[in-house]
């Protein structure tokens, strides 16, 4: 597991480090923006990698005002073009070195 996928913040936390409500990560939660991962006691755990998730959706947001279901495509569309281009830097290495 990659540290930035490592649950570590309950909920609270996530809102505090945010600058936002719990109501909002769970909204956020309930739309399909973010999933945190669960404890066994079913509590809410979030990574690095979902608040930094969470910072890009607010800023979409608030700061752009961009609203959520614009948010949700954007956020989805980003995702993509990372994965797109991780592939596209492992076919560049395959070609690099099959030409060797």
């Amino acid at each position: 597991m990659n540290r930035d996928d490592e649950p570590r913040y309950v909920i609270s936390i996530a809102a505090k480090m945010l600058g936002t409500q719990t109501y909002t990560l769970r909204y956020y939660e309930r739309i399909g923006v973010i999933e945190p991962k669960r404890s066994q006691g079913n509590i809410r755990l979030y990574s690095e990698g979902d608040i930094a998730l969470l910072r890009r959706a607010k800023t979409l947001a608030e700061d752009m005002g961009v609203n959520l279901a614009g948010v949700e495509v954007i956020l989805r569309l980003m995702q993509r073009m990372n994965e797109m281009q991780n592939e596209l830097e492992k076919l560049a290495s395959e070609v690099k070195r099959l030409r060797r």
